[in-house]
C-alpha cells in the first residue's frame, strides 16, 4: 500500500482523465472518459464521476490524500468554478464542491490547464531546475502557465501566464475572446490551417487541411504553407519576449500539437525571439520542447494536490 497518493483529474473538450498519483509523479492508476461536451452540464459532470468511480475501485484509493484539477478554462480557483470554453453548458459550474462531494471530502485544489502543464513540466520536465519559466501549450489553443521564484504561479483565479491571449498584432484579426490580434489567433494549429488556406495553400491529394498537413507541406518546400509557420512563430516569440520582459524567466517550454512540428516552428522561432528579446537580462533566454507529453495535465493537476497536503509536487 502506497501512502500520501493524490487523485488527478484532467479536464479537456475531448476527453476527462484520470489517474492516481504518488509524490515522485508516478501513476499507480488510470480512467477516461470522453467528454460529452455537447450535452448539459450535469451529463458532463457524470463523465467527471464515472472517472472517479474508476479510480474508487482501486486497491490504492485508500491511501489518496487530496485531489488535483486541472481544467481547461477559464477557470475561477477562489469560487471553484470552471466555464472552458469548448464545454458550454459548464458557465461557472461548482466542479470543486462537485468533486469534494464524489471523493468524500477530500481538499480539492483547481488551477488551469496551462497552469497544470507548467507544474509538470517544471516538476518532472523540461523546466526542472529552472526557478523562473513559462510552459506553453500550442495546439487548438494557446495556453501557458509561469514559475516564478521556483513556485509555479497560478494567480487568485488559477489563470496566470494565459499567454495565448496577449495581443501581439494591434491591427489584426478579432479573437472569440473578444480581443484583437490575440497570439492564439494567430499562432494556434487551426490558425496555422486558416491562414495558409486564404493565403491560396491548397492541401495535398490526401486532404488534410489541418495544421499537421500545412506542416507537411512547409517541409515540401511550400511557400505559402511555411510562410504561415514563420508567421506563428513570430507571434509566439513575440508573446515569449514580452513575457520575459515582464517577468525575467530564463527558458520557455513549448508543447501541445504544434510544437509536433519540431524545427518547422522551433527553428523561425528562435530566430525571430533574438528581434524581439534584446535587452541584456532576457538575451540568454532558452526555448525548448516540453517533454512531459499526454500526461502533462494530470502529473501538474498532482502537483498542486501534493502541495495542498505538503507532499513532494513541484
Amino acid at each position: 500500500m502506497h501512502t500520501d497518493l493524490v487523485a488527478a483529474l484532467d479536464i479537456g473538450g475531448t476527453k476527462i482523465a484520470g489517474a492516481l498519483i504518488d509524490g515522485r509523479g508516478g501513476i499507480l492508476a488510470r480512467a477516461q472518459r470522453p467528454t460529452p461536451a455537447k450535452e448539459d452540464g450535469e451529463t458532463v459532470m457524470g463523465a467527471v464521476s464515472g472517472v472517479l468511480g474508476e479510480l474508487r475501485k482501486a486497491s490504492d484509493w485508500d491511501a489518496v490524500r487530496a485531489v488535483g484539477i486541472g481544467s481547461a478554462g477559464p477557470v475561477d480557483a477562489s469560487e471553484g468554478t470552471v466555464s472552458p470554453v469548448n464545454v458550454a453548458a459548464w458557465r461557472g459550474f461548482p466542479l470543486v464542491a462537485r468533486v469534494r462531494e464524489a471523493t468524500g471530502d477530500l481538499p480539492v485544489t483547481l488551477v488551469g490547464d496551462g497552469v497544470a502543464i507548467a507544474a509538470a513540466e517544471h516538476w518532472q520536465g523540461a523546466a526542472r531546475g529552472h526557478d523562473n519559466a513559462l510552459c506553453m501549450v500550442v495546439s487548438t489553443g494557446v495556453g501557458g502557465g509561469l514559475v516564478i521564484g521556483g513556485q509555479v504561479h497560478p494567480g487568485p483565479t488559477g489563470n496566470s501566464g494565459h499567454i495565448g491571449h496577449i495581443s501581439v498584432d494591434l491591427d489584426g484579426d478579432l479573437c472569440p475572446c473578444g480581443g484583437r490580434g490575440c497570439v492564439e489567433r494567430i499562432a494556434s494549429g487551426p490558425n496555422i490551417a486558416r491562414r495558409a488556406l486564404a493565403d491560396g495553400w491548397e492541401p495535398g491529394t490526401d486532404g488534410d487541411a489541418t495544421a499537421a498537413g500545412v506542416a507537411a507541406a512547409a517541409r515540401a518546400g511550400d511557400r505559402i504553407a511555411r510562410a504561415s509557420f514563420d508567421r506563428a512563430a513570430q507571434a509566439l516569440a513575440a508573446s515569449i519576449a514580452a513575457t520575459a520582459t515582464l517577468v525575467e524567466i530564463d527558458i520557455a517550454v513549448i508543447g501541445g500539437g504544434v510544437a509536433k512540428a519540431g524545427d518547422l516552428l522551433f527553428t523561425p522561432l528562435r530566430a525571430a525571439l533574438k528581434e524581439y528579446a534584446t535587452l541584456s537580462f532576457v538575451q540568454g533566454l532558452e526555448v525548448v520542447p516540453a517533454q512531459m507529453g499526454t500526461d502533462a495535465g494530470l502529473v501538474g493537476a498532482a502537483a498542486g494536490a501534493l502541495r495542498h497536503f505538503g507532499g513532494t509536487g513541484a
